[in-house]
């Protein structure tokens, strides 16, 4: 285990930041104009299945990732992921079908079943634990600087350039993060040789269950960014803006300033605390967007939103963690983001079928969707009770 003393900010973490940035630019800035390229080829009713097929099969892979990166090394999948996003890039402006499209849709997701997991996993083996929540933290800013900058960078290519341009920049990005990836050191002790065995899975290679808890608050919370990520594109453009991107800027502004502090809060109060304390706030954030028709009121709820997520995904990161063993880290993780995919995927696919281009429908799915992370809420109140009434026996 890394010195407690030593600085957690080395190269090594430097770089893994970094490489995530540009991942997350990667995949994150086609999506704002995603649904009015989908009703363009005749796809109008399919808005819902964009972000459902893409978490569908992030959430497939996950128990390979996990797998792997417990076996076979933290860096070669993460470099299977940017390689995945780094591919997609060039098919979207050759398969302009529309079941070409959510085909690709389908494939692109393995890039978010792949990096995220081994990430968080090469992150736990860099740093000491009790520094676990600030690390894992200050790598979510970086993941969410290129979950903000993307979008706006994708419109911004898309209204100069065009929709083809914008695909090839998304490889572009892509193609950055693999070169940093593949000059990482590896940090997995007992490495084993890639086989083909390592791809068999059984039901023990699935679930990590001491990590449970953290999927399920997880699974719950995160139907919320499967909402946004659906809707709010039509939303902003039934407000005004011309850049569909803006909405994900300002949420991830607000996220970033918090989670320079969120992680470090974490690792000293608990993090339980902090993690009702940002369901609190995403269900507050989801009322607001929905309660106010205008660009000022999304600009709120988008804030909101941002400080929300700033405080709560650092520390189910770092609570996944605590509640796995070293040798498991990885299917720890992976359970944590099958849960994640799950709930954006559902989020996503619930809205969309229900809000079928009806735009006055999606106040209503704002406000359902807050009533989702008030059960989040109350799962989390009763599983810390029970564990303080454990702690006490």
């Amino acid at each position: 285990m890394p010195s407690e003393q030593k600085s957690i900010y080395t190269l090594q973490f430097i770089l893994l930041c970094l490489s995530s940035l540009l991942f997350s630019s990667s995949f994150n800035m086609i999506i704002p104009e995603l649904p009015n390229y989908l009703s363009s080829m005749g796809g109008a009713e399919y808005k819902g299945l964009i972000i459902a097929l893409f978490t569908l099969t992030a959430g497939i892979s996950r128990p390979f990732s996990g797998k792997l990166t417990d076996r076979w090394g933290r860096v070669p999948v993460m470099a299977i992921g940017s390689i995945v996003c780094f591919i997609c890039g060039f098919l979207y402006p050759i398969l302009t079908t529309v079941a070409g499209f959510l085909f690709l849709r389908l494939i692109h997701g393995f890039s978010t079943g792949f990096k995220p997991t081994s990430t968080s996993a090469y992150v736990a083996d860099l740093v000491p634990q009790k520094r676990w929540g600030e690390a894992l933290g200050m790598h979510g800013l970086a993941f969410s600087i290129g979950t903000a900058v993307g979008p706006a960078i994708g419109s911004a290519i898309f209204d100069a350039f065009g929709i083809n341009v914008m695909f090839y920049s998304s490889s572009f990005m892509a193609l950055l993060s693999i070169l940093i990836v593949i000059n990482m050191k590896e940090t997995l002790v007992k490495k084993e040789k890639f086989n083909l065995s390592m791809l068999k899975i059984n039901r023990k290679d699935i679930i990590e269950w001491r990590a449970l808890p953290a999927g399920i608050v997880t699974f719950l919370s995160y139907t919320a960014y499967g909402v946004i990520l659906t809707l709010i594109p039509d939303w902003s453009e039934h407000l005004g803006l011309k850049n569909k991107g803006l909405f994900f800027l300002a949420f991830t502004i607000a996220s970033v300033m918090i989670r320079f502090v969120s992680g470090k809060v974490s690792d000293r109060y608990g993090r339980p605390k902090v993690i009702i304390t940002g369901l609190v706030i995403i269900a507050i954030a989801l009322v607001v967007i929905g309660l106010e028709d205008s660009f000022i009121g999304l600009m709120t709820g988008a804030s909101i939103y941002g400080i929300g997520t700033g405080i709560l995904s650092p520390a189910i990161n770092a609570w996944t963690i605590d509640l796995s063993i070293p040798e498991h880290r990885g299917k720890a993780v992976a359970t944590m983001y099958i849960s994640l995919e799950a709930g954006i995927g559902l989020g996503a696919l619930l809205s969309g079928l229900y809000y079928a281009d009806i735009i006055l429908r999606i106040p209503q799915i704002m406000y359902a969707n807050a009533f989702v992370l008030l059960i989040a809420l109350f799962y989390m109140l009763n599983w810390q009770r029970k564990s303080y009434f454990l702690i006490k026996d």
